[in-house]
């Protein structure tokens, strides 16, 4: 019988019982009830922003609907758009951060984020970046591993990745 193609919870454990009763050990049942439902969502469109592009093209092309008011049943909600803009991806590389604004320091400074910035690009993409460690400490560790690779195999001269070695006190900058 074929597997459900749905996100819903419903259909993923059908999805498993479905598999067990093939004969699949439960581990791979759980995992090929997982890639389907990931599949699926895949198919749905991807999201507030999609789906609001997808009916204006069938609008576009004659279709008799018509797009919801602000506040009305059904429209999306202003917080639904807020959520959505967290989610949504940033072309190259994410938000604008500029020295001018005092969201970067320059590298004759070290380099890296400044406060301000820290703040506008976790309010932007969601993420929660912390200020540096440089005293010590499992983050500092990981950052000097991750940002020595970036020298190491950068095209160019890296100097913002160089001065922010620096600036953490990693070892051998």
């Amino acid at each position: 019988m074929p597997l459900i193609k749905s996100k819903s919870e419903k259909a993923f454990k059908t999805n498993i019982k479905r598999e067990i009763e093939a004969g699949k050990p439960q581990k791979k049942a759980v995992a090929i009830a997982y890639d389907v439902q990931r599949n699926a969502h895949k198919a749905s469109g991807g999201g507030l922003y999609a789906n609001i592009h997808a009916k204006q093209q069938r609008i576009a092309h004659g279709s008799k609907e018509h797009m919801r008011k602000p506040g009305s049943k059904g429209a999306p909600t202003a917080e639904a758009f807020k959520k959505s803009a967290l989610t949504a991806k940033h072309a190259e590389g994410g938000p604008s951060l500029a020295v001018g604004r005092g969201e970067k320091k320059p590298t004759s400074q070290g380099a890296g984020l400044t406060e301000k910035g820290r703040e506008k690009y976790n309010r932007e993409t969601g993420s929660h970046l912390k200020a540096p460690q440089p005293q010590g400490g499992a983050r500092k560790k990981s950052f000097c591993a991750r940002m020595s690779g970036v020298v190491e195999h950068s095209k160019g001269d890296a100097p913002r990745a160089k001065a922010s070695l620096r600036r953490w006190k990693c070892s051998g900058w």
